[in-house]
């Protein structure tokens, strides 16, 4: 077992039952133009995300260790796209509408891939998933009983949406799951600090949190 420097307390990890899951890092949240932006954010502190997002993907490619890919996306006919979810609020741009790069979260269109500094490669698992978390109505389920996973590390956006709900999925599932703290990122700080909190509050309710140097120390001693 690796045992890494995290609160409220020690995560220990198997090496051979470990998997990092990296949500919705796309163009549509990220970049200028995109979904994010349509919907009134500062993407600014989305790519604050990017570097740390991209070492983490170094240090598993490095071990060989699973990783899989999520992106938000819908089909082009928007059937797995309930009206309370495109019709919420008042966006510059709903749910697949056409903008800048192509229709927002529309699966194929270009805001919908990864961006590039985060980009899978070849036998990275990749996920389409229509809801908030990664579980919902996707395989992740089965792809990681395939991978004899147990403990899960996350990184990705939005702290306090997808990262958060996918956290909360695996916690229920029996999945062990870390969340490296400079490799997720919110459009509201005070949203990614509070999600933290609640994540390893009551002695780690829903998981654990660590900054990526002390899960970099851990893996490569």
């Amino acid at each position: 077992m690796i045992r890494i420097d995290a609160a409220p307390f020690t995560f220990s990890l198997d090496p051979s039952a470990t998997a990092l899951v990296v949500i919705d890092m796309q163009r549509d949240f990220i970049e200028p133009g995109g979904f994010g932006e349509a919907l009134g954010n500062d993407i600014s502190h989305m790519q604050r995300a990017i570097a740390p997002t991209g070492k983490l993907l170094q240090l598993f490619r490095q071990k060989g260790w699973p990783v899989i890919h999520t992106r938000e996306t819908h089909a082009p006919d928007l059937s797995d796209c309930p009206p309370a979810k495109r019709e919420r609020g008042s966006p510059a741009l709903r749910i697949g509408d056409t903008g800048p790069m192509g229709r927002i979260l529309i699966r194929g269109e270009p805001g919908a891939e990864i961006i590039s500094d985060c980009a899978p490669v070849a036998g990275e698992t990749v996920i389409d998933k229509p809801g908030k978390g990664a579980f919902y109505a996707t395989e992740l389920g089965k792809i990681l009983e395939g991978f004899g996973v147990k403990h899960l590390v996350f990184a990705g956006v939005t702290t306090e949406v997808c990262v958060q709900t996918t956290m909360r999925e695996a916690n229920d599932r029996g999945y062990e799951c870390l969340v490296i703290e400079e490799a997720t990122e919110s459009y509201f700080p005070e949203f990614k600090a509070a999600t933290l909190d609640m994540i390893r509050a009551q002695g780690g309710i829903v998981g654990w949190t660590a900054p990526l140097a002390n899960f970099e120390n851990a893996i490569t001693q």
